[in-house]
């Protein structure tokens, strides 16, 4: 795979996500791919995030082997399983697929919180592999959310850290963390994880056995004994 020269951070290709995909649409990568058709919905998707843009063709060996690793590192950083909040993250696809079966074939493994534009906007998609200068793929453009350039392709990056490598791009971006704030302590239900309840039970299952385990510790003694607050996290 050939290096890309890193972009200067200073260098701004559009002046924010808004204008970005003004007036386009966007699927959700779900069963019956949802449209976010109005500005309003694209941008409630985007704002505040880093945004990764992913080239990619099903039928590119190369890409073949990276779309895995790309996989398990978005779901790692967003999936509710492995973290108490979502990250940051929004992921677009923009599919260099000939035919629209490679491209439905390859989204469908691919997680449902992706974002894709639609195969038949074609135009659209040329004007971005034009724009970010795609000359070959996999290409993985990391944005800030003002629409400036972290790197213009980070598969290497990717591949080397893993998910680690998020924490850099955040930094990088500027963009107010809310993962300080677990969905425990929020009044919003909505932004509550449909594993929080699995999570609980968990949690009470694993508290129950240590006190068994335990029987010669009385239950209202907190003595500092290091027992407490470790069921916030895995």
């Amino acid at each position: 795979m050939k290096h890309r020269q890193e972009q200067s951070p200073g260098l701004t290709l559009v002046k924010n996500m808004a204008e970005l995909f003004l007036g386009k649409v966007l699927l959700k990568n779900n069963r019956d791919q949802d449209e976010l058709d109005t500005d309003q919905e694209i941008w409630q998707r985007l704002e505040n995030r880093v945004l990764l843009l992913y080239f990619a063709e099903s039928g590119c060996s190369r890409c073949q082997e990276f779309a895995p690793l790309l996989k398990d590192f978005f779901t790692k950083l967003t999936d509710e399983f492995y973290v108490n909040r979502s990250s940051q993250l929004a992921l677009v696809y923009v599919s260099l697929d000939r035919t629209e079966e490679d491209h439905e074939s390859f989204i469908k493994d691919m997680p449902k919180r992706w974002l894709v534009i639609p195969f038949e906007d074609e135009e659209f998609r040329r004007d971005l592999e034009i724009q970010f200068s795609v000359s070959e793929v996999p290409v993985l453009v990391v944005l800030k959310p003002s629409g400036q350039i972290i790197s213009l392709n980070a598969v290497d990056e990717v591949t080397r850290l893993g998910p680690s490598c998020f924490q850099n791009w955040q930094e990088a971006s500027e963009i107010i963390d809310r993962s300080f704030v677990l969905p425990e302590f929020t009044d919003s239900t909505a932004s509550r994880s449909v594993t929080d309840p699995i999570r609980r039970i968990k949690y009470k299952l694993e508290d129950t056995k240590k006190k068994k385990e335990r029987p010669g510790r009385d239950d209202d003694d907190d003595g500092g004994g290091g027992g407490g607050g470790g069921t916030g996290f895995f």
